[in-house]
């Protein structure tokens, strides 16, 4: 094993190297909008304008760092990558409980990895890891207890930066599952995954059905048959699907063919850098065009501290780049394993569960009443009750 102990400390130096470029920044002036929406041709100027300031004068990095540091994490060497994690071990159910009466003392905790994606980070399922770990104490149910691991993907967050090329989504998967078996002893485990989580817990379910308990996805991309793309309800999706990839994939085509460009700007500006994240949390998420209705500022600084502190962007926004080259979004053959799917609305793209069923064994399907992309973060309870629902058939 190569498991090391670990803490985010981010030195003093970068956090007032911050504040200095958070004082002095060059905005730029506001674009005419057609409609009237500041937000209509990217960023709105005066909001992140709003929130770098914030992010300067009232922002606490120490206070975020210490709850961060709460939970225990460690970093693994894997394929020559440094990949940091938290490992919280679940506990099981307590005597006398209705749990432990049903079943001695209940079933042990069952492993699950839980993996972000871009613009996210590790930081989005922090606020899930008791709810996890120890549901009695959170009005659960103690057989629904999880060990649970927290990844940050190779280039991401504090996770280390890939020396050579190919860590795509399939390497990822590789060394995801070396993590869960080797590093952490876990012969079978489950998985949950988002944007990059999904397509890389998604490889882990057909590079590894053996050990995949479940797959758990919050983001299902699906493809009809012939035969089903003549069918009415086809030409709603693939009509939103196209404008999405007409108005809304620019960020794709750069970081998927000029990554670098883009990240020693973005490296050098942190408000360039707040601009490009907080624009995605607005749009992918379900706020109605107000990014503070469903986070906080807090929460959207945090999230983008694990690109600014380590320095990650580029190296972040390299899967793009690798993606493209594995020349797949997802593993090409089907996912045997069961696999529960929730469906939020305002999702970048959905599909309908027929199409999912063509590539992967649907077990659950729920369409949930609320939520984006960034459900772990915008919807926790949901996420948290059907990620419980779907394993609690599978223990």
């Amino acid at each position: 094993m190569t498991a090391r102990e670990y803490r985010i400390e981010v030195p003093e130096a970068v956090l007032a190297d911050l504040r200095e470029r958070l004082g002095r920044v060059r905005w730029a002036e506001e674009l005419p909008s057609a409609r009237g929406d500041a937000w209509e041709r990217g960023a709105d100027v005066a909001y992140v304008r709003e929130l770098c300031e914030y992010w300067r004068t009232s922002y606490d990095w120490r206070a975020q760092e210490a709850a961060l540091n709460a939970w225990p994490q460690f970093v693994s060497n894997i394929d020559g990558v440094d990949i940091h994690y938290w490992h919280v071990r679940g506990t099981a159910a307590e005597p006398g409980s209705a749990a432990a009466e049903a079943g001695s003392d209940g079933p042990s905790p069952m492993p699950l990895i839980l993996v972000h994606g871009w613009p996210g980070s590790m930081y989005e399922f922090h606020h899930l890891i008791g709810r996890l770990t120890d549901p009695a104490s959170h009005n659960g149910d103690a057989a629904d207890a999880f060990d649970v691991v927290i990844p940050a993907l190779p280039g991401f967050g504090f996770s280390g930066k890939p020396k050579e090329p190919g860590w795509g989504p399939q390497r990822t998967a590789r060394a995801f599952h070396e993590l869960m078996t080797r590093e952490l002893g876990y012969a079978r485990y489950g998985t949950q995954g988002g944007d990059w989580g999904s397509a890389v817990t998604s490889a882990m379910a057909v590079l590894y059905p053996e050990a995949v308990i479940g797959a758990h996805l919050n983001f299902v991309v699906g493809f009809p048959t012939p035969e089903q793309a003549t069918e009415p309800e086809a030409k709603v999706y693939l009509d939103h699907a196209a404008a999405i990839q007409r108005e809304e994939m620019g960020y794709f085509q750069v970081q998927s063919t000029k990554p670098m460009s883009l990240g020693i700007a973005q490296s050098d500006s942190p408000a360039g850098l707040a601009a490009w994240i907080v624009e995605k949390f607005r749009t992918w998420s379900d706020c109605g065009g107000d990014v503070e209705r469903v986070y906080t500022k807090d929460q959207l600084l945090t999230n983008i501290m694990f690109y600014w502190a380590p320095n990650s962007i580029a190296s972040a926004a390299n899967m793009y780049y690798e993606s493209r080259r594995e020349g797949r979004w997802v593993a090409g053959d089907r996912i045997s394993v069961p696999v529960g799917a929730a469906i939020f609305p305002k999702e970048l793209v959905r599909c309908p569960r027929s199409w999912a069923e063509g590539r992967m064994n649907i077990v659950r399907w729920t369409e949930m009443p609320r939520g984006g992309h960034f459900a772990a973060l915008e919807q926790p309870e949901l996420l948290l009750d059907d990620v419980r629902a779907f394993f609690r058939e599978l223990r």
